[in-house]
């Protein structure tokens, strides 16, 4: 397709019911080009008839984070109580978008249902996200605030502190979802952060137990581990590291005997697969057939590890998606988290579905 083309596509998927002179004035075009346009996208089968309708997608679902990330990074090894030398940049983050993003360059049909301020971060956010997902789902707040996410980090890229100011997702209740319920209730796979509130979190659990629709929890830290239920029934998946599962299930996680203990107790609370990241230490995965441990590909130089976690949990997603078996989901998971660690975007401009692909086949 054309840009055009995808400018119309996009037109019809917001509002089929538009008559084309109503569209060709949003479009800024005469109302014969855009009958030309949608006649080329119903050869393609991009869309069937009137009212325009959309062939089904298994469209993705991301609820959470969206957020603007200010990265700080030290010139020397960091100095306390003192002015310390750095360079900053900026990025759009946030982990349900990031998700969204790694989902989208994947080439999967992506949705991501936030919440944000009307604001230039948004703004910010919107434009670099559009090309990999839909953000129809996500609503600007007049007098809210987008949120933002600074890290400081030191030469060698590894984090010293971060800081979120994440108040605007108290505002995404399950009042605010419910708004959404048709979208939700249709998708292919629904993924959820923990920067919802806990009574939201809880929302999405049992929509997805009742409606059998897979789900996918992603913490964000350890601190919002409270805002997950100690019911997991209805978590497909659930991927988070060993000190958000220590601080959840109130547990040391040090030794290896500890790590394959924190799997069974989630598997225990209802979860179908868990997924306990243990950075340079590889990951170990469990579900009712089999727990196991997976080595942790060595990365020779870390630009950034922000953003490497969702990597990781983005390209597990995809693979379910395309019905492979555990193994690769962690292994695809485990090369999109190193080839993001040594990126210094948050999330990789080079990936593609062909890409992982390959860099999974030179794994092997």
């Amino acid at each position: 397709m054309n840009q055009k083309e995808v400018e119309v596509l996009e037109l019809i998927r917001r509002n089929p019911y538009l008559s084309q002179q109503e569209m060709a004035e949003r479009l800024n075009m005469s109302r014969p080009s855009l009958a030309n346009f949608i006649s080329n996208l119903m050869r393609q089968g991009k869309i069937l008839g009137r009212a325009y309708v959309l062939p089904e997608e298994k469209t993705v679902i991301c609820i959470g984070g969206a957020n603007v990330d200010r990265k700080f990074l030290m010139q020397q090894p960091a100095q306390m109580g003192t002015s310390n030398p750095a360079s900053v940049s900026g990025s759009v983050g946030g982990v349900a978008r990031n998700v969204a993003e790694n989902l989208g360059r994947l080439g999967n049909s992506v949705k991501l249902l936030s919440i944000v301020g009307n604001d230039p971060e948004w703004e910010l956010i919107e434009a670099a996200s559009n090309s990999f997902m839909s953000t129809e789902l996500t609503k600007a707040v007049e007098g809210l605030s987008t949120g933002t996410y600074t890290a400081i980090l030191e030469p060698d890229g590894e984090m010293i502190l971060a800081m979120a100011d994440m108040k605007i997702y108290d505002f995404m209740t399950p009042a605010y979802l419910s708004k959404n319920d048709s979208a939700l209730l249709s998708a292919a796979f629904l993924v959820i952060d923990l920067n919802c509130p806990r009574e939201t979190v809880e929302y999405v659990r049992k929509l997805a137990l009742a409606n059998e629709i897979p789900l996918a929890v992603i913490p964000v830290s350890a601190p919002k581990m409270n805002h997950l239920s100690e019911d997991l029934s209805g978590v497909s998946w659930l991927i988070l590291n060993r000190d958000e599962a220590s601080k959840y299930l109130e547990m040391s996680i040090e030794t290896t005997e500890e790590w394959h203990l924190a799997i069974q107790r989630l598997l225990d609370r209802g979860a179908e697969s868990v997924v306990i990241t243990g950075g340079k230490d590889g990951a170990i995965a469990g579900n009712s057939i089999d727990t196991k441990h997976y080595t942790s590909i060595q990365v020779e130089h870390v630009a950034d590890v922000t953003g490497a976690g969702d990597a990781f949990s983005s390209a597990i997603v995809h693979s379910i998606l395309e019905s492979q078996d555990l193994d690769t989901a962690i292994h695809a998971g485990m090369v999109n988290a190193a080839k993001t660690l040594e990126s210094n975007s948050t999330v990789r401009h080079e990936l593609t579905a062909v890409q992982l692909q390959k860099e999974l086949e030179e794994l092997q």
